[in-house]
């Protein structure tokens, strides 16, 4: 056995027992939401003596989960949408045309990111409320707009790399602005809008505190208010806490796996480029 092999197998048994360790709240979560409430509370870690079905039966027939799930969708993809797009357009004029007045916008860009969200809860919720945008889906997406200084300032260290030969031949050739970056800016930087897509649709699939504050309505629920709804004022039913908990993380999961590569290829890319 080789240095490097005897290596790897180190780092096997030690990474087996932390993956275990990593598991266990999964594991938890998982098989309680097969049992009944009694059994879930006298026996939270053994298996379920009988696999019972019927806590997510009553959840997808008892409550407004479906309509949940849709909610979540529509803030999710609108948001991300229009955060890459302003991101990606923000960007654009500061690395392709640098003047006194684009990096003095970058600075304020800056600034404004530095500033922590739960700061301005205040008079967020104040202006939201003069403009009659709260209990709104589409309030709550121009509020998450906000998180596109983030995809901007990525999407910027990004478009650096790219040669300004390319835009300059371009205009050559004839292109105006605007078909530059749709043309020949926008699909060369697909890895990090892909990257940076995906990590802004984990946040807004899993944000709590801002569909609490300014989704009032039941009708408006996304899928976490679901899960902090089901919790009773002096029980849990822990059961139905944890099926929502796990119907809940079911799709940003499957999501997170089927896109880990274009994480790891946008994060490569910029390392290389960089």
């Amino acid at each position: 056995m080789t240095d490097s092999q005897r290596r790897l197998s180190i780092l096997d048994l030690v990474m087996l027992p932390v993956g275990m360790i990593m598991f266990a709240p999964f594991y938890l979560i998982i098989i309680n939401t097969f049992k009944t409430e009694r059994e879930a509370i006298s026996s939270p870690l053994s298996l379920p003596k009988e696999w019972n079905f019927d806590t997510y039966i009553h959840i997808f027939e008892q409550t407004s989960i479906v309509r949940s799930f849709g909610n979540s969708l529509i803030l999710t993809v609108c948001s991300v949408l229009l955060m890459v797009l302003i991101g990606a357009m923000a960007a654009y004029p500061i690395v392709f045309n640098p003047n006194k007045l684009n990096r003095l916008l970058m600075f304020y860009l800056l600034a404004g990111f530095m500033i922590p969200f739960q700061t301005t809860l205040i008079p967020l919720f104040q202006l939201m409320t003069s403009l009659q945008l709260v209990n709104k889906l589409y309030g709550l997406i121009l509020l998450y707009l906000g998180g596109a200084v983030f995809v901007f300032f990525l999407i910027l260290g990004y478009m650096r790399t790219i040669p300004k030969e390319l835009s300059e031949a371009a205009i050559i050739d004839g292109c105006s602005i605007g078909g530059i970056f749709w043309r020949i800016i926008l699909p060369l930087l697909k890895p990090i809008t892909v990257t940076s897509a995906i990590f802004q649709t984990m946040w807004i699939w899993n944000d709590f505190l801002a569909p609490l504050l300014f989704l009032s309505s039941r009708s408006n629920s996304t899928l976490v208010l679901e899960i902090y709804k089901a919790k009773g004022e002096f029980t849990v039913n822990w059961p139905m806490f944890m099926t929502m908990t796990v119907l809940t993380l079911i799709p940003i999961f499957i999501f997170f796996i089927l896109m880990q590569k274009q994480i790891v290829k946008g994060i490569v890319g910029g390392a290389v480029k960089g």
